[in-house]
């Protein structure tokens, strides 16, 4: 990813931007900004998926500890989405990670907007148990993660507001 042109760099911006408008990065200004953290920050690194010059989507991730990192962020630009683009880009990043002697790949995937039946709830006490019955309501990502190998490791409930978890999960790699 380090050889994107200044117009791929405002490309995946954009596609953060738009792909996860929701979050800090629906302000542009923000998404410029981990787009340029990715590229320059030692201990992260991404890849962008290119069609005829332009990005499709693309992938990070930060060395967090010595065989576990994190895939952040993932985003694909919204009207190619569901195309295999999102899955292509896990596969190379698990590859690259891999060859560097990762063993976990692991993220963390909010529910900020009702996609599951643990949003508005209070998972104290027995937040392993709200784990185990996490389902989907309005086909929250962490059901793609899941089609790409990832479980479910953990909650933090209330992590973005009351009634508002991360949900983590992780993959063997290596």
């Amino acid at each position: 990813m380090a050889t994107l042109t200044e117009a791929q760099r405002a490309e995946a911006a954009r596609i953060l931007s738009e792909a996860l408008h929701w979050t800090e990065y629906a302000d542009p200004a923000e998404a410029a900004v981990e787009v340029a953290r990715t590229l320059e920050d030692p201990t992260r690194s991404g890849l962008a998926a290119v069609e005829d010059g332009r990005v499709l989507g693309w992938i990070g991730v930060i060395e967090t500890y010595s065989h576990a990192w994190e895939l952040h962020p993932l985003a694909v630009d919204p009207p190619r989405q569901r195309q295999g683009i999102g899955r292509t880009l896990i596969e190379a990043l698990e590859a690259k990670v891999r060859a560097a002697g990762v063993i976990t790949l692991y993220l963390g995937t909010d529910d900020e907007n009702d996609g599951t039946n643990l949003y508005g709830r209070e998972l104290f006490p027995g937040v392993l148990e709200a784990a185990e019955r996490l389902e989907a309501t309005n086909g929250h990502a962490f059901t793609f993660y899941r089609r790409c190998g990832y479980e479910v490791v953990g909650l933090v409930p209330h992590a973005n507001g009351y009634g508002r978890p991360d949900i983590f999960m992780a993959k063997r790699i290596g």
